[in-house]
Formats: structure tokens, C-alpha cells, sequence
């Protein structure tokens, strides 16, 4: 009976185990996670290192404004002063307190809309820049198509839930932020804990305090924007860096957001180091004429990887075939002659062009050999 029981018991630690290893790996994330939908990606390459549904429309609130800022930056009016709209002026929600006609720079907006989170400035910002609410709409729409946030539908500036389908993804954020931390601007702006403005209808300045308590709770935290609404509940979009990583996390419907970031950003940065696969310049893997020392990256292959990764990683070299002899001198400097492939776990994450480098000034239009098949691959492992 007692030989029984234990077989019994073995059988069942033995189902188990099986039953574990069965998990999908994000149950070996350790990463608790109140949200319903969540990511970390690597800012460099936008590489995935965590989500949790993170590719299901959800409501955004005012981490909406991100997308609000990026436009008004880039509109190239950042100086020019605006003057507060009565609409702009009675927006609802989290405000500024701007008084109609009341006359403000882009710039100072911005940095309300940011760290306020100042509906009245989204819609002043969106007027401005976008000659109406509607105008500024579209072009919310057409940016995020162009950057690839294919499940997005923007319907206002803010975030707000005064449409049905203002809808975006975890994913699509995280997209949207890789895309505005590329902005200097932006980054100072998502960055600063303070902004002092000056009040032109007070005697006293605006003074407007980071409601992204990331920057204080976390070290090594860059930026972000939080949101919140009764329908889309806890929103948060944060930033990081740290030994020349940074990685971007989002939460949508978080109760414990401030956690969910400090956990994944951890978790991040000690499973994952951002590695140099191949440096710019010279390939010095290519030792077939007449590419041999010809042959160059522009930029360093850099990928986020974990330690097991390192040796699961593959390069291949793939050039086009060199022309003729006679046809040799017609080859200028700064062309492409062949791509540089990186594979993980036979996926290709990282695709280079491969530049042929000469003394000469003028080029010939040598891409047209690149019709050619490849005829020269290279493969080798790297190890990071």
C-alpha cells in the first residue's frame, strides 16, 4: 500500500513538472504584472523582450499625448506663441487652467501637456497645429500609419473617452515611444521634473510638477507619460536606461502600474544586455577579391540579448556579383554591394547594407548590379 502511495505520488510530481515545462515562457518571466495589457521592448532595435496581451485595442487615456507632443515638435513651431482658444479653454479633466485668449509658446504648451497632462493644452496644440481639432486628428492618423502602429485609431488629442473608438495596443505604444525618444526635444521634455512658464494674464509663473512619479521611483528612469480615465482605467508609458540600454515599458488598465514598471524594467536589465555583434567599418570577414578591404558597415550591429542567446546567434555575408574587369572603374565609392544578415534562433533580426568604399567622388550607379544573384555568403557565429 505504502509502495503504492509513493508510486502514486511520483506519478503525480512526474505529471507536474511536465505540466510546468508546458507553461509559455512568459510564465518564466517572473515579472508580476497587474496590467491587462503590458510590453518591454529595447528602445535601439525595438526588440520584444516581454508582453503580456499586448496586441488587443484597449482605451489609452492621456498617454494619448504623446503622439500630441511628437506633432507639435516636429511642426517647427515650438517658439511661435499661441493664443488659448474658448474651446481649448473649457476643456474637462486634468488641466493647465488657461484663460481664453490667454497667449502661451508651443513649447510651454508642451511641456503642460506633458507633465500636467493639460487637456486644455492638447486641444490648444492641436488647434494650432493642425488649424482644428479635426485637422490635427489626421494628422495623428497619418503619423501613426507611417511609423507602423497598424492598430491605432486616434480621435482626439488628448485621450479622452469622448469617442468610442480612440483605441490603440500596448505594442503600438511602445512603437509610438521608440519612435519619439528619437527626438532630443521630446526627451528633455519627458525627462524634466519642473517647468517654470511664464503667466501672461497673472503676476505669478506656471509651475508645473511631473505627474510621473516613475522619475522618482525608479533610478534610472528617462521619462514617460501617465494617463487615466474611468473607462480605460490606469495607463502608463515609461522609459529607462542603464549601461547604454534603454528599454521602454507600457501598462493599459494597471491597478499597481508604478510596480508593474519598477518589475519589468528589473527583470529587463538583468536578463539582457545590449551586445555588439558587429562593429562599423571595415568587414573584415570578407577576404574574397575584390571586396576585401572595400567592404564597410555604416553603423554598429548592436542586439539586446540574453546570456544563453549569445551563442544561438548567426551572421551571413551576402554580396553581389563584382563586375567585370574592364566594367571595374564604372564601381563609386558609398554603394551597396550586398546586405549583412544577423539571425537568432533562425529569424532574421537585424538586416545592414554592405557599402563599397573607394577613393573615388563621383559613383556610377553601381546598384544596377545588384540585380545579380548573390555569389559570395559568408556565414560564421558570433558569439557577442
Amino acid at each position: 500500500m505504502k509502495k503504492s502511495l509513493r508510486t502514486k505520488i511520483g506519478v503525480f510530481i512526474f505529471i507536474a513538472a511536465l505540466l510546468f515545462l508546458m507553461l509559455p515562457g512568459e510564465a518564466f518571466a517572473s515579472i508580476g504584472v497587474s496590467a491587462r495589457s503590458a510590453i518591454l521592448i529595447e528602445q535601439e532595435t525595438g526588440r520584444v523582450l516581454y508582453e503580456k496581451d499586448a496586441y488587443t485595442q484597449r482605451r489609452i487615456a492621456s498617454i494619448t499625448k504623446i503622439m500630441t507632443a511628437i506633432l507639435a515638435i516636429e511642426s517647427g513651431k515650438m517658439n511661435e506663441k499661441v493664443t488659448v482658444s474658448q474651446n481649448a479653454a473649457g476643456t474637462e479633466g486634468s488641466s493647465l487652467y488657461l484663460k481664453e485668449g490667454e497667449k502661451i509658446t508651443l513649447e510651454n504648451l508642451v511641456y503642460g501637456l506633458m507633465l500636467r497632462s493639460g487637456n486644455d493644452a492638447a486641444v490648444a496644440i492641436a488647434e494650432e497645429v493642425g488649424g482644428s481639432l479635426e485637422g490635427f486628428v489626421t494628422l495623428m492618423n497619418q503619423k501613426a500609419e507611417e511609423i507602423g502602429m497598424s492598430h491605432t485609431v486616434f480621435m482626439n488629442p488628448h485621450g479622452l473617452d469622448d469617442h468610442e473608438n480612440h483605441l490603440s495596443t500596448a505594442y503600438d505604444m511602445a512603437i509610438l515611444t521608440q519612435y519619439a525618444m528619437n527626438n532630443d526635444t521630446y526627451r528633455i521634455i519627458s525627462s524634466t521634473k519642473v517647468h517654470k512658464a511664464p503667466n501672461a494674464s497673472e503676476d505669478w509663473d506656471y509651475v508645473w510638477r511631473n505627474k510621473n512619479k516613475m522619475l522618482n521611483l525608479y533610478p534610472d528612469s528617462t521619462g514617460g507619460k501617465t494617463g487615466y480615465t474611468k473607462r480605460a482605467k490606469r495607463t502608463l508609458v515609461s522609459t529607462a536606461e542603464r549601461d547604454g540600454m534603454t528599454l521602454i515599458a507600457v501598462t493599459l488598465d494597471a491597478p499597481d502600474d508604478w510596480d508593474d514598471h519598477i518589475s519589468m524594467f528589473n527583470w529587463g536589465f538583468s536578463n539582457y544586455e545590449l551586445t555588439l555583434l558587429e562593429p562599423k567599418g571595415t568587414l573584415k570577414a570578407v577576404k574574397k577579391e575584390p571586396y576585401k578591404g572595400n567592404v564597410i558597415l555604416s553603423r554598429d550591429l548592436i542586439y539586446p540579448l540574453a546570456k544563453e542567446e549569445r551563442d544561438q546567434v548567426k551572421s551571413t555575408i551576402q554580396l553581389v556579383k563584382p563586375p567585370d574587369k574592364e566594367d571595374w572603374d564604372k564601381l563609386g565609392s558609398n554603394e551597396p554591394v550586398g546586405m549583412y544578415f544577423v539571425k537568432l534562433n533562425n529569424e532574421t533580426v537585424i538586416k545592414a547594407p554592405i557599402i563599397y568604399e573607394s577613393a573615388k567622388k563621383e559613383t556610377k550607379g553601381f546598384w544596377n548590379f545588384f540585380k545579380n544573384l548573390f555569389t559570395i555568403d559568408t556565414g560564421r557565429e558570433l558569439n557577442g
